[in-house]
C-alpha cells in the first residue's frame, strides 16, 4: 500500500474511532467525514454560509471555486424551511465582497458539482467575506445542469418548433412562387430605403433632440397647463350657459350684414358717381402740390419771400425802400374788396373831395394825406 493511501485510510479510521468514542450521532456515511488535503483547512481559513434555493445532488466535501480555482470545500448542508443552507470553509487568502453571489455549477458537461462564488454584477461590491458571513437567498442560484439542458433540448426537438419549420418553409415557398422578381425588387427597394434612412441619421437625431427639448419645455410649463386644463371646463360651462345669447348675437349680425349689403346695393350708383366727381378735385389738388409746398416756405419770412431774402440782406446790414399807400380808396381796394364794407372808404374819400373818379398817386401828387384839394380834379 502506498504511503498516501495508507495515510488516508488511517485518517478515516482514526476519525471513525473518534466519532465512535465521542458518541457522534450524525453519521451519514464516509462522505460526512472531513477529508484531509482539501482546500480550506489551512491556517487562517474561515467558514461562511449560503442560502441556496436548490443544491441538486451536491454533497459534503465537494469543492468551492472562485473563477475556476478551488478555494475551499463544503462542510455541511442542512434544510431551512423551503431552501437549503450550505456551510463552506474557505482558505484564508480568499478576497471577496460581503455581498458576493453563490451558484451551484458543474466543472464540465459530465463533471462534478461545486459551488461557484463570485463578486456581484448588478450592484457595487460591499465589505469583505469573513467568519460567519451569510450569503442571502436573493444572491444565490444554480446553473443549468446536464439533465436540465438535455431535457430542454428533447422538448424542443420533439414537441417544440422544429417540426413546424418545414410547414413554415413550405408556406413561404408557396407564397413566393412565381413572385421571385417582385421579391427581388422589394429587397432592392428595402436596401435603398435603409440606405436613405442611414443618410438621414443626423437629421433624425436632431429631430429627436428637438422633440426632447420641446417635451422638456412643455414639462416646465406643466403648472400653466394644469391651470389651463382646470379653467377650460369652467369656460366651456360658461359658454354653454351663454349659448342662447351667442346664437342671438350671430343671428343679429347676419341681419345686419344683409341690411348693409342692401344699403350698399342701393347707394352703389351714387357712390360711384361721387367717386368719379371727386377724381378731378384730387387731380387738381395733386397738381397744386408743388405750389402748396413752396408756399409753406413763405410763412416763416412773410412779407419778404425767402427766395429773395438773400438778394437784399447781405452781411450785417440791409437796405429797404418802401412806398406805403394809406389812402382810403387804396385801403378799400386792397383790404375790403369782396367784403360787406367794399366801397365805403372810397365813398367817404369822395365826400371829402380827395379823389373824384381816380386814385391819387404818390409819384405825382406827393403825400396823399396832406396834398391840397384842387377843384379841377374832376366834376
Amino acid at each position: 500500500m502506498r504511503p498516501r493511501v495508507a495515510t488516508v485510510v488511517a485518517a478515516v479510521l482514526i476519525s471513525a474511532a473518534a466519532c465512535t468514542v465521542s458518541g457522534c450521532s450524525k453519521w451519514e456515511g464516509a462522505n460526512s467525514l472531513p477529508l484531509p488535503g482539501t482546500e480550506g483547512n489551512g491556517p487562517g481559513s474561515f467558514e461562511v454560509r449560503a442560502e441556496m434555493p436548490d443544491v441538486t445532488n451536491i454533497q459534503r466535501n465537494q469543492r468551492v471555486r472562485v473563477g475556476d480555482v478551488t478555494v475551499g470545500h463544503i462542510t455541511d448542508i442542512e434544510r431551512q424551511g423551503w431552501h437549503a443552507v450550505v456551510t463552506m470553509r474557505l482558505a484564508g487568502n480568499v478576497d471577496l465582497p460581503e455581498n458576493a453571489t453563490a451558484k451551484v455549477g458543474m466543472t464540465s458537461l459530465l463533471g462534478t458539482l461545486h459551488v461557484e462564488l463570485a463578486a456581484p454584477t448588478t450592484q457595487p461590491p460591499r465589505g469583505h467575506l469573513h467568519q460567519g458571513s451569510l450569503i442571502p437567498l436573493a444572491s444565490s442560484g444554480s446553473y443549468p445542469t446536464t439533465e436540465q439542458t438535455l431535457g430542454s433540448l428533447s422538448l424542443f426537438l420533439n414537441g417544440g418548433g422544429i417540426g413546424q419549420l418545414q410547414d413554415i418553409t413550405k408556406a413561404f415557398a408557396t407564397a413566393f412562387k412565381g413572385r421571385e422578381q417582385d421579391l427581388r425588387s422589394f429587397i432592392t427597394q428595402l436596401d435603398v430605403f435603409i440606405g436613405k434612412l442611414s443618410e438621414q441619421t443626423t437629421d433624425i437625431i436632431e429631430a429627436n433632440t428637438s422633440l426632447n427639448s420641446l417635451i422638456g419645455q412643455i414639462a416646465e410649463q406643466k403648472p400653466v397647463l394644469d391651470n389651463a386644463l382646470s379653467a377650460i371646463p369652467d369656460a366651456l360651462a360658461e359658454l354653454s350657459k351663454q349659448r342662447d345669447n351667442l346664437v342671438e348675437a350671430i343671428d343679429k349680425f347676419g341681419k345686419f350684414s344683409a341690411l348693409a349689403a342692401d344699403v350698399s346695393r342701393q347707394t352703389r350708383d351714387s357712390l360711384v358717381a361721387n367717386l368719379r366727381n371727386i377724381a378731378p378735385v384730387l387731380k387738381s389738388l395733386a397738381d397744386a402740390g408743388p405750389d402748396m409746398t413752396k408756399s409753406l416756405g413763405l410763412l416763416a419770412t412773410y412779407p419778404w419771400p425767402k427766395e429773395t431774402l438773400l438778394n437784399w440782406f447781405r452781411g450785417d446790414y440791409a437796405n429797404l425802400t418802401a412806398i406805403i399807400d394809406l389812402t382810403l380808396s387804396r385801403i378799400d381796394a386792397s383790404v375790403f374788396t369782396g367784403t360787406r364794407w367794399e366801397g365805403n372808404l372810397t365813398e367817404l374819400e369822395m365826400q371829402w373831395g380827395r379823389t373824384i373818379g381816380q386814385m391819387p398817386s404818390p409819384y405825382t401828387a406827393g403825400n396823399p394825406l396832406v396834398a391840397p384839394y384842387h377843384f379841377d380834379q374832376g366834376p
